[in-house]
């Protein structure tokens, strides 16, 4: 049996006298997973389907508790296949959108295993049409990062893992959003999303009622790579996967469905960028895409992002930068004037404009611009804007 893993969350707040200190232990609910779960991929075509090649109950695989006696929770425990769609009507009309849900008194977090994960992928690279696998020696198999030279399958692009978090105080009964983080370059979900950037402390600290998804792409490497997040819908499909996970993390399989209505606002930070163009543009989640965020995160793939804005004017966009991304932020201002989107300068204290397009240049260290750009802690202040701006309804 494979286990969930499960993290200990204390988050940490770095604002001298502006916040209040809060310290937050993560009580995680153990969850095991059927051998045959890691890696299962669903076939070409069913991605943006809830009844993929993936069964439900190796996606929501069995919990150590017992799951809250509801009919809906019934419903997705006996439902076949075939009853799926079925069980879903029922469960949006037995058991409304989180109800009797009360706010969470305490973190839960958790690491789980993605059959949708963007990685491992054994498909073809869209802008050479040449596969993603292209060497091959001794038995292994690599990828040629044209940054990194060859990374080897089994050690860079063999981790299906993805970041589950609801942070204390979320409250099912208000509006809330689901935050989805691209990670950048020479990354892994532990060691820069959590710890050296905290994220999840930062999204604790916001106020904004939300949960916090993120995927694993290249392992420590300096690859952009989307991997499976290339495909049309494997960003949709990847979301839903995640709505089963988050209901179990709640301990009740039934509230997937009250996750699947909750809008998305997407994050990257730098080589977070190329997922996130494709997952914008072709990633079959635009009706619950609600804004995006960019930070220091403009390296390329400036038409899409374009693109996306163009289509989608009811949605928020940001971008912050420092001098190592503004060329391909002065693009993107200069290609969005040329379709006639206006686009503003952002405003350093509050600077997400609901359906605005704005763009913020920093002076900061691109390293350390999650945690200090524009002010210390800039995703905490974003997420706080989002909240009192209701830029996601």
């Amino acid at each position: 049996m494979e286990n969930v893993q499960l993290l200990a969350f204390t988050p940490r707040h770095e604002y001298d006298g502006e916040e209040t200190k809060r310290s937050t232990s993560a009580d995680v609910l153990g969850v095991n997973y059927p051998p045959s779960f890691r890696g299962r991929v669903a076939e070409p075509g069913t991605l943006c389907s809830r009844d993929s090649a993936v069964p439900l109950e190796q996606r929501v695989p069995a919990l150590r508790f017992a799951p809250a006696g509801t009919t809906a929770a019934l419903w997705w425990r006996v439902a076949g296949v075939a009853g799926r769609l079925l069980a879903t009507l029922l469960a949006a009309l037995l058991v409304p959108q989180f109800a009797a849900a009360a706010p969470l008194s305490q973190s839960l977090i958790a690491l789980v295993p993605f059959a949708t994960a963007p990685f491992p992928y054994d498909g073809i690279v869209p802008e050479t049409g040449e596969p993603f696998l292209d060497v091959v020696r001794g038995g292994r198999r690599g990828h040629t990062a044209p940054r990194g030279g060859v990374y080897w399958e089994d050690e860079t692009y063999a981790d299906s893992r993805g970041l589950v978090f609801i942070p204390a105080g979320f409250d099912p009964a208000r509006p809330a959003v689901v935050v989805a983080f691209f990670h950048g370059n020479n990354a892994t979900l532990e060691s820069d999303v959590l710890r050296r950037q905290n994220v999840a402390g930062q999204l604790q600290a916001s106020g904004l009622n939300a949960v916090l998804v993120a995927p694993q792409f290249a392992i420590d490497a300096l690859d952009s790579s989307a991997g499976r997040f290339w495909q049309p819908g494997a960003f949709a499909a990847w979301l839903a996967e995640a709505s089963d996970h988050l209901a179990v993390l709640l301990g009740n399989r039934a509230l997937a469905a009250g996750f699947d209505r909750l809008p998305v606002v997407l994050v990257a930070y730098s080589g977070g960028y190329l997922p996130a163009a494709y997952a914008l543009t072709g990633g079959g989640a635009d009706g619950r895409l609600c804004g995006a965020i960019l930070l220091d995160a403009v390296y390329g793939e400036v038409s899409l992002f374009a693109d996306w804005i163009a289509r989608k004017r009811s949605a928020f966009f940001f971008s912050a930068y420092s001098a190592s991304a503004a060329a391909g932020n002065v693009a993107l201002i200069e290609m969005l004037a040329a379709r006639g989107i206006p686009t503003t300068r952002g405003n350093a204290r509050d600077p997400i404009v609901p359906g605005g397009t704005a763009f913020l240049g920093v002076s900061a260290s691109h390293e350390d611009f999650l945690t200090r750009a524009w002010r210390p802690n800039p995703l905490q202040a974003l997420f706080a804007g989002i909240a009192t701006g209701r830029s996601c309804g």
